[in-house]
C-alpha cells in the first residue's frame, strides 16, 4: 500500500537567519526518512513589511528595534547571533552579520521566490538569496541582484529582472502572507504539515524527520 505524500507548508522569510539554518535542517530531515516522500511548498512571511522599499541601513534598522524592544533585548540578540555563528557551518552557513549593509524589504524576493517554484527552483533560489544576504552581503531587495541570483538557480535572469520591474504578484504575495498570519503563524520558519499540525522555530533534522513520520500516519484531508 503505497503512503500519500507528506505535505508541507513552509512559512518563510529571507532576512531571517532562523529561516536559512531551518531550511538547511530541512534538508538533512528529509534524508532521514527516504522513504517518505515531502512535497514542500514555500510560503511568503515578511517580518517587517514596513521597511522602505529600497531597503535601510541594517545597523541603524537593528539599534532601532532593539531599543523599542524590553531592556534585556540587546544581551538577547548577542547571544541569539553567537549561537546562529555556532550553529551554522554544521549545514555550511556562514553569518557574517557585522558586515551586512542594508535591511532590505522582502516583498519582491517573495515574489522571486513565487516564480521560481513554478519552475521546481524553489528552495534552490531562497538558499541563493539567505546566502546572498547573510554571507555576501548583498542587497536581496534589489531587481538586479534577484535578477542575477535568478540565473544562477537556472532561471532567467532577463525575464525575472522586468518582472520585478512591474508589480506582477505583489498583490499575491501579500494576501498569501496575510492568510498564514490569520492561521495564527506570528514567526518564521513555521512548518505546517499536511494542514494539522505545526512546527516552529529551527528544530534539529531528527524533530523534523520525526514530524514527517508523524504526519505521515495522518494524511491531508482531502477538499
Amino acid at each position: 500500500m503505497s503512503v500519500a505524500p507528506v505535505s508541507v507548508d513552509l512559512v518563510t522569510d529571507p532576512v531571517c537567519p532562523w529561516c536559512w539554518l531551518g531550511l538547511r535542517y530541512w534538508r538533512d530531515a528529509r534524508a532521514m526518512v527516504p522513504d517518505i516522500v515531502t512535497e514542500t511548498v514555500l510560503r511568503p512571511f515578511q517580518l517587517d513589511a514596513g521597511v522602505p522599499r529600497g531597503g535601510t541601513p541594517y545597523r541603524d534598522y537593528m539599534a532601532r528595534k532593539f531599543a523599542a524592544a524590553s531592556p534585556g533585548a540587546p544581551d538577547r540578540f548577542k547571544a541569539m547571533r553567537e549561537h546562529l555563528e555556532q550553529a551554522g557551518p554544521s549545514v555550511g552557513i556562514v553569518f557574517n552579520f557585522d558586515a551586512i549593509e542594508i535591511r532590505p524589504n522582502t516583498l519582491n524576493a517573495h515574489r522571486l521566490i513565487r516564480w521560481a517554484q513554478g519552475q521546481e527552483l524553489g528552495e534552490t533560489v531562497l538558499d541563493l538569496i539567505h546566502k546572498a544576504f547573510f554571507e555576501e552581503q548583498r542587497d536581496i531587495g534589489a531587481p538586479d541582484v534577484l535578477a542575477e541570483l535568478a540565473g544562477e538557480a537556472g532561471m532567467d535572469g532577463d525575464v525575472v529582472r522586468d518582472l520585478l520591474g512591474t508589480d506582477r504578484d505583489s498583490a499575491e504575495v501579500q494576501r498569501e502572507e496575510q492568510f498564514y498570519r490569520s492561521l495564527g503563524v506570528q514567526g518564521v520558519p513555521c512548518f505546517i504539515f499536511n494542514g494539522r499540525f505545526a512546527v516552529s522555530g529551527e528544530e534539529a533534522p531528527d524533530m523534523l524527520a520525526g514530524a514527517i513520520a508523524e504526519a505521515a500516519k495522518s494524511p491531508a484531508a482531502q477538499d
